[in-house]
Order: C-alpha cells, then sequence, then structure tokens
C-alpha cells in the first residue's frame, strides 16, 4: 500500500515517537538537524530542548562559536575541567550554528572532548546549514573529524529541513 501526499511513512512516524517521548535522551542519541538558513533549526532544537526541560531534563544551549570560545577563555582561567564536567552532566546540549567557521586546532580538540565525554551517555542536538557531508571540512584534521563524526552520526536522528527563510515570511 502506497504512502498519501502529505502522511507521514513509518520512518517519520517512528521518529515523531523518538522525540516525543524523549527516547532520545533516555538513551543517549544524538540528533543533527540540517538545512537552509531561516528553514527553523534553531527552532525546532530550541523546541526539543524545552520539551526535555518540561520532562524534567537538564538542558544547555551554546551558539558553536561562542561555546569556543568560552573553552578557550575556561582554559586560560584553569577551569576547563570544570566546564568539561558541566557540559558532559548535562541530560541534553544543543550546539546551534555548528560549520559557520572552520575549528582551529585547539577547537578540533576542545569539540572532540566534548563530544567524547557526552557519547552513548548523554543527547547533543547540533543544528548547521551544512550537511554532515560537508562537516569533515569544517572540523579539518581528518583523524579527529573522523573520531568526532564516529561519535555523532552513529548514535543519531538526522532532520534535514527544507523550505524557503521563514523570516522572510515575516
Amino acid at each position: 500500500m502506497g504512502q498519501h501526499p502529505g502522511t507521514p511513512g513509518q520512518h517519520e512516524r517512528n521518529l515523531q515517537a523518538v522525540l516525543a517521548e524523549g527516547r532520545y535522551l533516555q538513551q543517549g542519541e544524538n540528533i543533527l538537524i540540517t538545512g537552509a538558513t531561516g528553514c527553523g533549526k534553531s527552532f525546532l532544537a530550541s523546541a526539543l530542548g524545552h520539551h526535555a526541560c518540561m520532562q524534567g531534563y537538564t538542558v544547555a544551549y551554546f551558539n558553536v562559536q561562542k561555546l569556543l570560545l568560552q573553552t578557550k577563555l575556561a582554559r586560560a582561567a584553569g577551569t576547563i575541567a570544570r566546564l568539561f564536567d558541566h557540559l558532559a552532566k548535562t541530560r541534553l546540549l544543543i550546539l546551534d550554528d555548528f560549520g559557520l567557521t572552520s575549528l582551529d586546532a585547539n577547537q578540533r580538540l576542545d569539540f572532540l572532548d566534548i563530544i567524547e565525554d557526552r557519547h552513548a551517555t548523554h543527547a547533543t542536538i547540533i543544528a548547521s546549514q551544512l550537511p554532515v557531508a560537508s562537516w569533515y571540512d569544517i572540523i579539518g584534521e581528518p583523524t579527529i573529524a573522523d573520531a568526532i563524526l564516529d561519535r555523532l552520526v552513529h548514535t543519531s536522528h538526522r532532520l534535514e529541513l527544507k523550505g524557503d527563510s521563514l523570516r522572510k515570511k515575516m
């Protein structure tokens, strides 16, 4: 039996259930949201974060560039271990605007530490304008890119948003 236009397929219904019930949070799975500027990636990530809060989970939301600036400042202040510990314990970490700039050597290592500490224990949502296949180039060094993406992609639900910028309609 074929799908009617506009009717969600089995995969979409399963994903909706996983997200609505918060199973991805319980299982430490990631959500990778990609799409063009203004299509609702940040809105969706925030909505999932709000839903997680309503379910009693701790949530932290960061613009990736600002988070990596925070790691640089924390390293200089000698508080990097405390920052990494806080990020590791947060049940849902939302990283918005990944890939706006390439990562330098220190940022790569910090990003790897953050993802490694959370792998398979706590959920991470990453929103990016770039498709996941382009993330290797943003991360830069192939070995570190492989390590990061291996931990992110294999335990992830991917959402590719399509459509015009919602900001244009306002």
